[in-house]
């Protein structure tokens, strides 16, 4: 091939959009249109959420409580004490909210999909898992409306289940924030008597809309979500 020859390509296939990723597609656009999207990263002690699940009860309708469900009732708490980040900001005005509506990431055919959970705090553990548990089997069925998506007032998205150490998630607009959460993996950390110790780390990676709050304020935010976290077991 000469220098002034482009390289070939061959159309293997051409896929269009479904409506579904045009949806997804759109407001991904349009966060990072309108939001100034800034992320602070801090890994936290996984050792006290970790004993929590694993001392959960499975409820009547046979769902055990997982990481997820545990990490929703320590992000409620953190909400309550960081109400700036439980809100979205639209013509200007960043608005706070009673409830904790949390959506949390679920991957289908079409793409990430963010089904809301209803006002967490008001929940048992058990009615969380129970609650997201149905969300969740029922969007990758395919039985939900869009109103299965809206209300939110935060976001979560998990991936480290497939792996993930750390990403930058995408406000989902008009909220402000959105906490992504990475694999939990073993490190050598030192305790207090000096000594080298294996426990067990998460990393959490939250994004949010710089208009309205500072990286000061994120950064209390997880502080405050890693002594939640510390403190797990209260919530079994």
């Amino acid at each position: 091939m000469s220098d002034d020859e482009a390289a070939e390509r061959t159309v293997r296939e051409e896929r269009s959009l479904s409506p579904m990723r045009k949806t997804i597609a759109s407001r991904l656009q349009e966060s990072y249109r309108e939001a100034v999207h800034v992320t602070v990263n801090r890994s936290v002690d996984a050792e006290g959420l970790l004993s929590a699940v694993a001392a959960a009860d499975p409820t009547e309708d046979g769902v055990s409580p997982s990481m997820v469900d545990v990490l929703l009732c320590a992000l409620s708490d953190t909400l309550d004490e960081h109400p700036a980040f439980n809100a979205t900001f639209e013509d200007e005005t960043h608005v706070l909210y009673e409830e904790h509506n949390v959506g949390v990431a679920v991957a289908i055919d079409d793409g990430l999909v963010t089904p809301v959970v209803a006002d967490v705090g008001s929940k048992s553990l058990g009615e969380l898992a129970s609650e997201r548990r149905e969300l969740t089997e029922r969007v990758g069925d395919g039985d939900y409306t869009m109103s299965t998506f809206r209300g939110g007032t935060f976001t979560v998205s998990n991936l480290g289940p497939l792996g993930v150490d750390s990403f930058d998630p995408i406000i989902n607009p008009p909220e402000i924030a959105i906490l992504g959460v990475g694999r939990i993996t073993e490190r050598a950390t030192q305790n207090g008597d000096g000594d080298v110790v294996f426990r067990r780390q998460m990393p959490l990676d939250l994004s949010f809309d710089h208009r309205v709050v500072d990286g000061a304020d994120a950064a209390r935010f997880l502080g405050t979500l890693a002594e939640h976290l510390d403190a797990a077991e209260q919530y079994v």
